[in-house]
């Protein structure tokens, strides 16, 4: 579906405003495929993250090896009036490209960005990193280069018999926290039809 592709970098860096959790595949040197969970930020045209100097799979791709990185946005989910239609509010991201490891000033930007990232304004309350942080942190850059971007935000696309039927559809929006939803039924939902139980229960309210 291509028109679920964006080429605009201004919404590749709103998927990176969104979210902190990324997902980084790459093989491994025994050339089985890995996939490592970590905490991302962009910092202009770069992706920076950091961990240990003990870090092994860090030391593998600060090799240079071929990586692809994964992160996403989840907003929602589309109710459709059958399991078939339904389907998630989501943006979600895919890089491509190598990691370096930055050093001196870069390494230190980028641990700032990195703090502020997670919570805004963090590294002017608390004191700089020691040097021997410093020495015990990797930091790793990969330029943005090439990537892909998926978007999905949209009413059920139920067809007209499933319409005229008695099951509920719209859009279960989340907001700020997983734990805030905000629910907008679909325009087309007939009158009378009720908000279903499963729908109360994520509410919090049945």
């Amino acid at each position: 579906m291509p028109e679920r592709m964006s080429r605009d970098r201004a919404d590749l860096d709103a998927l990176f405003e969104s979210t902190v959790l990324a997902h980084i595949a790459f093989i491994d040197e025994d050339g089985s495929p890995a996939v490592v969970p970590t905490a991302v930020a962009r910092l202009g045209d770069t992706v920076v993250a950091h961990g240990s100097t003990g870090s092994r799979w860090m030391r593998l791709i600060a090799s240079g090896i071929p990586t692809a990185v994964s992160l996403a946005a989840v907003d929602g989910v589309v109710v459709a009036r059958s399991a078939f239609e339904s389907s998630l509010v989501y943006t979600s991201g895919v890089l491509f490209g190598s990691w370096a490891a930055l050093e001196g000033d870069a390494k230190e930007q980028a641990l700032r960005a990195m703090t502020d990232r997670l919570i805004p304004g963090r590294t002017a309350e608390v004191r700089a990193s020691t040097k021997r942080e410093l020495a015990a942190t990797t930091v790793l850059g990969m330029p943005i280069g090439e990537w892909s971007l998926r978007s999905s935000d949209h009413w059920p696309e139920d067809p007209d018999e499933d319409i005229a039927g008695d099951a509920w559809a719209g859009v279960l929006r989340y907001g700020p926290s997983a734990a805030t939803v905000r629910v907008h039924p679909a325009p087309d939902l007939r009158s009378g039809i009720p908000e279903p139980a499963s729908i109360g229960r994520v509410r919090g309210v049945r």
